[in-house]
């Protein structure tokens, strides 16, 4: 009954959904103060984009060179997704952006079709136990409606090592940790938990084993995974496989 209860915790979590807000939201108070952010001093500074690249064309077609038109059509969306970029690292440092404002910035970086090609690395690190981000906001999945996350939930992704830790911080109150297997495809990042530690007080954690995460496999479509659309060295933006929509900020890992 226990691993029951703790796999449908970790699915609310790790869906980015905000359904799990107001259950917590009593607790903002006692929460403890969130891990430090990763994020630089200027909020104005754009960081250099590239477009996915575009299907093979015909060699009458590649031999023209591309003609303004076609030049400020592929530079309009790169400047929606940097002046977004912007809106949702001062949502970060601040939680003083209008939602209206930070689900506009999701909905452009959303629709832009970005290189991925360097997501993963970004995400995960280049050497284990790879990155932490904290949670910063959770939206639905048209982007109508959205908030800033309540408490201290902080993900850690190992490129490396393929592996996967989600957590739920509450200060001296305790902690809720999942830790399993990822893969990653193109920007598909598949994830199966093979154990829960619950903290409680000063008590050390009691580890729970999921029988699910012993057989091994890869993690697919078929289990829970983010589509990521945007990753940077301080924020980064992904759907869940349950059409909520949300954006993390770089921080140092949680002890």
């Amino acid at each position: 009954m226990a691993t029951k209860t703790t796999m449908a915790l970790s699915t609310s979590l790790l869906q980015a959904s905000t359904a799990f807000a107001p259950a917590f939201s009593p607790l903002q108070s006692r929460r403890q103060p969130a891990p430090q952010l990763h994020l630089r001093s200027s909020p104005h500074r754009r960081r250099r984009l590239s477009l996915a690249a575009p299907s093979a064309a015909s060699p009458e077609v590649q031999k023209e060179p591309p003609s303004p038109s076609t030049s400020q059509q592929e530079e309009s969306p790169l400047l929606a997704v940097a002046d977004s970029v912007m809106v949702l690292k001062e949502a970060a440092k601040t939680r003083k952006v209008p939602a209206p404002e930070v689900l506009s910035a999701l909905s452009k970086i959303k629709k832009a079709k970005l290189d991925t090609s360097t997501f993963f690395e970004t995400l995960g690190g280049t050497e284990s136990p790879g990155r932490t981000w904290m949670l910063i906001f959770t939206a639905k999945g048209r982007l109508d409606k959205g908030q800033y996350f309540p408490v201290t939930a902080v993900q850690r992704f190992d490129a490396a090592g393929k592996r996967i830790e989600n957590g739920v911080y509450l200060g001296p109150i305790g902690s809720l940790t999942f830790e399993g297997r990822l893969s990653w495809k193109k920007k598909i990042l598949a994830f199966i938990f093979e154990r829960v530690r619950i903290k409680v007080g000063p008590f050390g954690p009691l580890e729970i084993g999921f029988g699910s995460g012993d057989d091994g496999r890869e993690p697919s479509t078929k289990d829970p995974f983010f589509v990521w659309f945007y990753v940077d060295e301080e924020i980064a933006v992904a759907q869940g496989r349950g059409g909520g929509v949300a954006y993390w900020c770089r921080c140092k890992r949680v002890p």
